[in-house]
């Protein structure tokens, strides 16, 4: 009887500690993904900062160089707006779906990673 009793605490010992490891595998998992996922985030945001920063002084020289060539200098600025405005628009009417399907791609291929 006593060996029986011993043999259940050894398999309850046994079981505990398995919970235990698993929970614990779970959690370093859990943060690993995110870790990585936020990593890649950051450096896709510091990227795209760089590429925005970039944009806004062309698009600056853009327009002040077509404003002095129409004569006015905010004349460049309402042109410029104007195609960026164009090009939002049909981005958003022919490729908004498959933008946001390629986020959702690259999302859960990090995830998964």
């Amino acid at each position: 009887m006593e060996d029986n009793s011993k043999m259940i605490e050894s398999v309850m010992e046994r079981i505990t500690d398995y919970g235990k490891t698993s929970l614990e595998l779970v959690k370093l998992k859990t943060s690993d993904k995110t870790s990585d996922l936020l990593s890649s985030l950051l450096s896709y945001s510091i990227v795209l900062a760089l590429i925005s920063s970039f944009m806004v002084l062309v698009s600056l020289g853009v327009s002040i160089w077509l404003g002095e060539l129409l004569g006015k200098i905010y004349f460049g600025f309402f042109v410029l707006a104007a195609v960026y405005g164009i090009t939002t628009i049909i981005i958003l009417l022919f490729f908004q779906k498959k933008i946001k399907q390629s986020f959702q791609d690259w999302t859960i291929k990090e995830m998964l990673k």
